[in-house]
């Protein structure tokens, strides 16, 4: 299929496909990486709470000129805050300087205290409940919400009560981790992919991949631009490629269409090269589900 510029969430917003990741992005730095992106053709940004940049994340998008209604805008809850999403969701809306957001993601469903340890006295599904319970209530703060980093095993326990079908799954994927079933059940539900850490992170060896090189030489762009098209090039899928220098920014915003033949070489590089860059278990909750993590 040729290369996606968009994609319909199951809530009928239309989310860009490449959106600038800010994970790492530090303050002083994403200020000016956000409002470049904007400047020149991005029109998605994501951010985190956990990432403590979201004021920063903000002051990008006002600098840019663009109207809010023009960015895709997407934050997520962070762990020590599952017991209080409505404050949590009020704290990222005055940090970001925004009335509303685009997509509102629980981070990990891991809970944690404030001294970040496993808070296992708390269920992550009751954060679900508070999170529906809030995009519900207030449709002018939340235009959709969605989880990240959830395997098969937790999306089937989460869909048994779920009132809102999370619109989106932000999770790991790069050749060396295409997470197959994960895709499959999401695609299946209607829930929209978005990949994080597509190169595979920072130095990974998916940029020096001879299957990768080849065709990046073939269509005379660089390893990251083959690594980025390759989720672009899939339905319900979408991408945030991160960087904070301008040369790069620009670069990651270069899609081209891969044939089958090629989505299917980059898929066999998980055979013989599998690895994760952020792997569950950091959280204290194990695997989290994820079968190459038991």
């Amino acid at each position: 299929m040729p290369a996606t510029t968009s994609v319909t969430l199951n809530t009928g917003g239309v989310m860009p496909t490449v959106g600038l990741g800010t994970w790492k992005s530090k303050p002083g730095q994403v200020e000016h990486a956000v409002e470049f992106a904007l400047k020149n053709g991005y029109t998605h940004v994501d951010t985190a709470a956990g990432y403590q940049n979201e004021t920063e994340v903000g002051q990008g998008i006002k600098a840019s000129g663009l109207a809010r209604e023009q960015v895709f805008l997407t934050t997520k809850l962070d762990n020590p805050d599952q017991m209080y999403p409505e404050k949590a969701l009020e704290a990222s809306l005055k940090k970001l300087d925004t009335s509303y957001l685009d997509l509102w993601l629980m981070h990990w469903p891991a809970p944690m205290t404030r001294d970040g340890k496993p808070n296992r006295e708390y269920d992550w599904l009751d954060t679900w409940k508070t999170m529906e319970d809030l995009y519900l209530a207030h449709p002018e703060k939340l235009k959709a919400i969605g989880v990240s980093n959830f395997s098969v095993e937790y999306l089937e326990r989460l869909l048994k009560v779920a009132r809102v079908v999370p619109a989106v799954n932000q999770i790991e994927l790069h050749p060396s981790c295409p997470q197959d079933d994960v895709v499959g059940y999401c695609q299946d539900k209607g829930i929209v992919l978005t990949a994080y850490s597509p190169l595979g992170s920072d130095n990974s060896p998916l940029l020096k991949n001879e299957t990768v090189i080849k065709i990046a030489a073939k269509y005379g762009v660089q390893p990251a631009n083959v690594l980025i098209s390759l989720h672009a090039n899939k339905p319900m899928h979408t991408v945030l490629p991160k960087s904070v220098t301008n040369e790069r920014i620009l670069n990651n915003a270069k899609i081209i269409d891969l044939t089958p033949e090629e989505i299917g070489e980059l898929h066999d590089i998980d055979k013989t090269h599998h690895f994760r860059a952020c792997h569950p278990s950091w959280t204290g909750f194990g695997g989290l589900g994820f079968p190459d993590c038991k």
